[in-house]
C-alpha cells in the first residue's frame, strides 16, 4: 500500500473512530439526567483520540519495506 493511500485510510479510521464514541456520549450527555457525570470522562475519551490519531499518523507515515 502507498503512502497516500494509507495516510487516507488512516484519517477515515480516525473520523469513524471519532463520531463512534463521541456521537454516542454527546447525545448521552444531552438527553439523561445523569449525563452530566458523563462529562468527567471527556478529556480522557479525547485523550485517546488524540493518542489513536498519533498511532494512525505513525502507521501512516511508517517507511515501506524494499521489495525485491
Amino acid at each position: 500500500m502507498t503512502t497516500p493511500t494509507r495516510l487516507i485510510l488512516a484519517v477515515a479510521i480516525w473520523c469513524l473512530a471519532a463520531v463512534a464514541v463521541m456521537l454516542p456520549l454527546v447525545w448521552l450527555i444531552n438527553n439523561r439526567d445523569w449525563g452530566i457525570g458523563l462529562m468527567l470522562l471527556v478529556p480522557f475519551v479525547v485523550y485517546g483520540l488524540l493518542r489513536l490519531g498519533r498511532a494512525l499518523e505513525g502507521w501512516a507515515r511508517a517507511s515501506e519495506p524494499p521489495s525485491g
